[in-house]
């Protein structure tokens, strides 16, 4: 863990390559980078070289146009926050735009702060470019460093400024890595996420609005959470932007925050699916939930604005039901059947308005952080598939039925069984199911997606013999066997007379119903 006052924080107006410098200094594609002004909007940060952090901010002075009011007003207070939680503060300007009203406004906020500032002039992609940054200087922040954070130019120079002013590392500054659980908000745009998120973390970190597709980027933050009976509790939360059908996502900015999203959706390791209440589950829901399975990772449905049920119902009771209790058990059965693929994870009605039931989300994730890397006992596994099989035994495919003769856990993160079994085409989706269920609840793995590794037995003939052979005529079939048995071939048709008598006949018959047919 890196000391609090070694943080680094990128401010300035919108679409002068804050997000791109984000980038070229910690050395990777965190920040989404685009033309369109005020791509980043919430508070991205990362740690670079084990040595500080560095915070990329929302653009002060966003456009109305391009964002609403309310983003633009939340973006400048994350930048207020940036300015009083940095030690160092990277002041970037455009050096081919020369000095604006705004630079000159925010350069006086930052002279006013008395912070260590460094003023970045970006976008000095040529050597000739150079002298516009001289006029920079009149900002009162001393030399400007001309870089060009597309290129790469002068990012050395930069750095080794960043680490004179932060000063020698404290050396109690390293401490042991902290095991975080990881969790995410994954969900439709407004849904609720990152108001969600905003409650768990009991801060304005992440902007808020009822403008679907605030969230751009992946937000991470580490969370701390003291629990009922006195265990301190850890945790890494990750704030997503809301995923659209692929056949909706219009903008490259759209695309890149999918891609930055499915990232933390891998990353971690526990995600909450975060549902609005008054719409119910619909077809995007299903596919996102897919997908997490599909990731393997742990799995809770949250139903956030609980409150407007609540609202709704007292004012306008629903016919049918006995009482709202009745109404939520109601509600999470239909719940469950629409989400009947996944693999029984805890659903929770919460609300992030009114704070209703927010806790019961970190206590859900703890207890399934402890489930994820449960042993099964061999013995006991093996005694519930038999005990499945004679409940309910799986179709017939082919000729025979699927059996499996040993089960045995092979992995956690997701759980993985492997069946030692006869045929592995011969389980059917729908059995798999019933073998999954089963297990998660006998072994009470609720939310935690469960694999089968199937091993099958080596066929006894290859594709073209024996039971896959095509079917030939009797002429052909009996010069086969003359070929195969020799003399002893024609032993078949004296021995069991009758029988052959009958067989010719059945098939006489077979053929004189398929003729009619035709």
């Amino acid at each position: 863990m890196i000391d609090p006052s070694r943080t680094v924080a990128l401010v300035g107006r919108p679409n002068v390559g804050k997000s791109r410098l984000f980038n070229r200094l910690c050395g990777k594609r965190m920040s989404i980078v685009h033309d369109m002004p005020g791509v980043t909007r919430d508070l991205i940060s990362t740690e670079v070289r084990d040595d500080y952090v560095l915070l990329d901010t929302g653009g002060i002075g966003m456009e109305i146009e391009m964002t609403s009011k309310k983003i633009n007003k939340a973006a400048e207070e994350q930048v207020e926050f940036a300015i009083q939680a940095a030690s160092v503060i990277l002041f970037v300007v455009d050096v081919r735009e020369g000095i604006t009203n705004l630079d000159e406004i925010v350069a006086q906020k930052l002279r006013r702060y008395g912070k260590h500032v460094l003023l970045v002039t970006n976008k000095v992609d040529l050597e000739e470019n150079e002298d516009l940054a001289d006029e920079f200087i009149r900002l009162g922040l001393g030399e400007p460093f001309r870089v060009s954070a597309e290129h790469g130019r002068g990012i050395s120079d930069l750095e080794e400024a960043i680490e004179q002013k932060l000063g020698p590392k404290p050396e109690d500054s390293v401490v042991e890595p902290i095991d975080r659980i990881r969790i995410s908000l994954l969900g439709r745009p407004n849904v609720g996420k990152s108001s969600i998120g905003n409650r768990l973390l009991k801060s304005t970190r992440l902007i808020v609005s009822d403008v679907p597709g605030t969230t751009r980027d992946s937000v991470e933050l580490d969370l701390d959470y003291q629990h009922k009976d006195g265990e301190l509790l850890k945790f890494r939360l990750a704030d997503t932007a809301g995923l659209r059908m692929k056949r909706k996502v219009d903008s490259p900015v759209e695309y890149f925050s999918s891609v930055r999203t499915q990232a933390a959706m891998e990353r971690s390791d526990v995600v909450f699916l975060v549902i609005d209440a008054l719409d119910g589950v619909t077809k995007q829901d299903q596919a996102l939930a897919g997908e997490i399975l599909d990731a393997g990772r742990a799995l809770v449905i949250v139903v956030n604005k609980w409150d407007l049920i609540i609202e709704r119902w007292e004012q306008d009771p629903i016919e049918g039901f006995k009482n709202l209790k009745h109404f939520l058990k109601s509600y999470e059965e239909s719940l469950r059947k629409e989400m009947f693929f996944l693999p029984d994870p805890p659903v929770l009605f919460v609300s992030a308005m009114t704070g209703f039931e927010i806790e019961s989300m970190l206590n859900a994730a703890a207890g399934m952080q402890a489930t994820l890397d449960m042993k099964l006992p061999t013995g006991k596994l093996n005694s519930l598939i038999e005990d499945l099989f004679e409940a309910r035994a799986p179709k017939i495919v082919g000729t025979k039925r699927f059996k499996v003769f040993y089960a045995v856990q092979t992995g956690s993160r997701p759980l993985r069984i492997r069946f030692f079994c006869n045929r592995v085409e011969r389980l059917d989706p729908g059995y798999r199911r019933y073998l999954e269920k089963a297990i998660i609840h006998e072994f009470r793995l609720g939310g935690c997606p469960v694999r089968f590794d199937l091993v099958g037995k080596e066929r006894r003939y290859e594709e073209g013999e024996g039971d896959l052979a095509p079917r030939h005529s009797d002429t052909l079939q009996n010069k086969a066997r003359l070929k195969k048995m020799g003399p002893d071939a024609a032993k078949l048709d004296t021995k069991h007379p009758e029988r052959r008598k009958k067989i010719v006949q059945q098939k006489a018959a077979h053929n004189k119903r398929g003729g009619k047919k035709r």
